[in-house]
């Protein structure tokens, strides 16, 4: 499996000297934006290419990118490119930004591995098969669907993820949304988020 260089996978993104050291290798400290030095209200570990299965990492993309410590901006940046270009169906799910500790993609057919109650993941694969409408932003087709908290305010909430209309978004309008929904939080500390791979799957928080 190829491996991508720092800058090859965050280009524009400065890392701390100290946390691209040896010692930094040697104690599996991750590689850490500029910003975290100063800021550290709110950081995130983004760990793009990997699914947690029951605890277990699984690789889920052809190239393995780094796992990397972020500010928001710095977070937000990456994500809002990577979700606009991601060409699937996506069910996001709004987290609680006052306590969400994880914010992370599972596609599909890793429902199951991934801890999902089956009666959770039947509700979401019945979302993403749902018929393209145009995105309420734009003129586009609507990929994305948006449950809000007000809609769906945790996945326990079968007959929610069923019904609530949601927001239908384009790749371009559901990035932004999402990206949005993190930036109202006021200090964070995010030990998972990953980037999208698959045909289709949902954004979910723990």
């Amino acid at each position: 499996m190829p491996r991508v260089t720092l800058e090859q996978a965050y280009p524009g993104i400065a890392f701390r000297p100290r946390t691209r050291n040896w010692w930094a290798w040697l104690t599996r400290v991750p590689p850490e934006c500029v910003h975290l030095e100063t800021e550290q209200g709110w950081m995130a570990a983004l760990v793009p290419d990997t699914l947690y299965l029951r605890g277990k990492a699984a690789r889920r993309s052809l190239t393995q990118r780094p796992e990397v410590s972020l500010c928001r901006a710095c977070l937000v940046g990456v994500l809002e490119g990577e979700l606009a270009a991601y060409a699937g169906r996506v069910v996001a799910f709004e987290p609680d930004v006052d306590s969400f500790s994880q914010y992370f993609f599972v596609a599909g057919p890793d429902f199951d591995a991934a801890g999902l109650l089956p009666e959770v993941a039947v509700a979401i694969e019945q979302r993403l098969r749902q018929p393209n409408e145009p995105c309420g932003e734009c003129s586009l087709p609507a990929t994305w669907l948006w449950l809000s908290r007000e809609e769906v305010a945790s996945l326990d909430e079968i007959g929610a993820i069923t019904a609530a209309p949601g927001r239908r978004l384009c790749p371009t309008h559901g990035a932004a949304t999402l990206c949005r929904a993190l930036k109202l939080s006021g200090e964070a500390n995010l030990f998972y988020v990953n980037l999208p791979y698959g045909e289709a799957g949902a954004y979910v928080w723990i």
